[in-house]
């Protein structure tokens, strides 16, 4: 039977340990008193639990031990016998679990034992004794309130002496087992830490925080990763006032608890998560050159897109270069948007250029004669008068992004055939260094020079010379 209930014990307090989930603080001075039952473990038939109480002065040194002085008064009774017991014993209490509103712990310790009978067996006189007594045990504590604990414990008491019920039947001691139900007071050092929260009742004292609630403000953070790591406010769940909780902004966002716009973007931090859905952490969440708060506040374009009238601009160059507004696709309210009026060469906030400019009529695998475009006899250097020309010629590219061309050189058969193809090739890149000068893309023109070899008219008029004497402009796609 013994070893059932001891079982039975530590099982419950298994049970106990298993189930816990919070914390509770064990420092300081404490006191309580219990009632309950106690029974005999003697040689004889020993009868069901009798009524006893204790009551206990405690001083907890750590989170885990504590030390207490106790005193109690129980009958046991058994086949023939009755005594009281009077035990008066020191134990060390070990609680080596970190659990909170709920508290096991483990108990032994030393000390006297005071023996009256009132009856004994066989007509033994009532007497009474004094033995040693080894109380060991275990118990659980529930917090009630902050400094009142409800308290169930139980153990085994090993004595010295043989004669509890009056007679030595055999060499094994009497012994006893007891079971309390109590309620305890604490009182807390200012050194402990009630509510584990990294913070001491005195540091929580003097910041106002609550020394029995390990987040006093609700934020998701303790006080004390507040206070020592974060160096937030512990009574303020939003120490910077953006609009989102202090923890929240450390295991969530990732922001700056303490400031308002982490990005430092003109937009608070729960405004970009919320409102705009932006990126707390990034001024430029797209990258368009503006800044978010440039964005929603000034320009009024949109934050999450580059280009946010899609006229082929992204904002950033809409308002640092061209000047141009970024919310419409036409600023100048003409009849070309302002990417392509950039792309042709025009002037996105003029409406009166946006009317397409002259161009020439070629077909792609055809060429046409740049007529007027005049060089100076046996030099590739383009004369004023051509001008007009070779305008026409940058306006079919600006104006047709898709277009490539080969600009052909051919001379009259004056002079050396060798100087001629060189001339001729010089003079179609003279033409290609205007184009590009005007802003045509490079890559869209390529040169050939054919020298003398390909005549359009007899070569030997002044006039059929001059016809010789020519640029091509021929499409390749």
């Amino acid at each position: 039977m013994n070893k059932r209930i001891l079982v039975t014990m530590f099982c419950m307090l298994g049970l106990a340990v298993s189930v816990a989930t919070a914390q509770m603080n064990r420092l300081g001075l404490s006191g309580g008193i219990g009632a309950g039952g106690i029974f005999g473990d003697t040689e004889v038939r020993d009868k069901l639990f009798r009524f006893q109480s204790r009551g206990y002065l405690r001083y907890g040194f750590s989170q885990m031990v504590q030390v207490e002085l106790g005193g109690g008064i129980g009958r046991v009774a058994g086949d023939g016998y009755e005594a009281l017991l009077i035990p008066i014993d020191a134990r060390l209490l070990f609680s080596p679990f970190e659990l909170g509103n709920m508290n096991p712990y483990l108990y032994g310790g030393a000390g006297v034992l005071r023996i009256s009978r009132d009856r004994a067996p066989n007509g033994v006189a009532s007497t009474s004794s004094w033995a040693s007594n080894i109380p060991l045990g275990a118990g659980v504590q529930f917090a009630l309130q902050p400094q009142l604990l409800f308290e169930v414990s139980g153990g085994l008491n090993l004595t010295s002496t043989d004669s509890i019920n009056g007679m030595v039947i055999d060499t094994k001691n009497d012994n006893y087992w007891n079971f309390l139900v109590g309620l305890t007071a604490t009182s807390e050092s200012g050194s402990a830490d009630a509510d584990l929260d990294g913070l001491t009742n005195d540091e929580e004292k003097q910041l106002g925080t609550d020394p029995h609630k390990a987040d006093t403000d609700g934020d998701g953070l303790s006080d004390g990763n507040e206070v020592n790591n974060f160096k937030t406010d512990p009574l303020k769940a939003d120490s910077d006032g953006d609009g989102l909780k202090d923890g929240d902004e450390v295991n969530t966002s990732k922001t700056d608890p303490n400031n308002a716009d982490s990005d430092g973007d003109g937009l608070n931090d729960a405004d970009e998560l919320n409102k705009h859905k932006t990126d707390p952490l990034k001024a430029d969440t797209d990258g368009d050159g503006l800044n978010d708060g440039m964005e929603v506040n000034g320009t009024k374009s949109d934050p999450l897109k580059t280009d946010t009238d899609g006229d082929g601009l992204n904002d950033g160059d809409e308002v640092n270069k061209y000047k141009t507004d970024p919310t419409k696709a036409d600023t100048d309210g003409g009849t070309a948007n302002d990417g392509d009026e950039i792309t042709r060469g025009l002037d996105p906030l003029i409406a009166s250029d946006d009317l397409k400019k002259e161009e020439l009529k070629v077909e792609i695998g055809k060429a046409i004669v740049l007529d007027g475009v005049v060089f100076a006899s046996g030099k590739s250097t383009i004369s004023p008068e051509s001008e007009s020309v070779l305008e026409k010629a940058y306006n079919t590219l600006a104006q047709n992004p898709e277009v490539q061309v080969e600009i052909q050189g051919h001379t009259d058969n004056s002079g050396n055939k060798s100087a001629n193809m060189r001339l001729s090739v010089a003079r179609a890149k003279a033409v290609k260094d205007w184009l590009v000068a005007k802003g045509v893309d490079g890559s869209r023109i390529a040169t050939k020079g054919f020298g003398q070899t390909n005549p359009v008219a007899d070569n030997t008029t002044p006039e059929g010379k001059q016809k010789n004497r020519r640029i091509e402009f021929f499409r390749v796609k």
